[in-house]
């Protein structure tokens, strides 16, 4: 095969397994920030904590949420909000990492060790 050939497929072989490594570390950290308490699973976001410390800020102890089903859950507020905020930072900062690692790798070998490292 010619040298630009060569050049053309290892970018194409490059691109696709930086993709796939991409999808697999998002995958990683929406399971991170599922949050299951009193039967329910809720999917941790910033619109969940902003809606929970509101209610906290106006001395709420307790609050029935919505999980991702739509069923009704009742939470004790104070823990519920330090359990997703900690989960939350928790994965943003794992995702941050994970992202910097892969977007530092300029070689499939080391794209694919990414995941051996950690």
């Amino acid at each position: 095969m010619s040298a630009k050939l060569n050049t053309a497929l290892d970018f194409a072989n490059y691109r696709v397994t930086l993709n796939t490594q991409h999808n697999a570390i998002k995958a990683k950290v929406e399971n991170l920030l599922s949050y299951s308490i009193n039967g329910g699973t809720f999917t941790i976001d910033r619109a969940l904590i902003s809606f929970c410390k509101i209610y906290i800020d106006q001395d709420c102890t307790e609050l029935v949420l919505l999980d991702i089903y739509n069923n009704p859950i009742l939470v004790d507020l104070e823990d519920f909000y330090n359990e997703i905020v900690s989960r939350y930072f928790e994965a943003t900062n794992d995702y941050h990492k994970e992202y910097e690692k892969l977007r530092k790798a300029r070689k499939v070998h080391k794209v694919l060790d990414i995941h051996d490292d950690t």
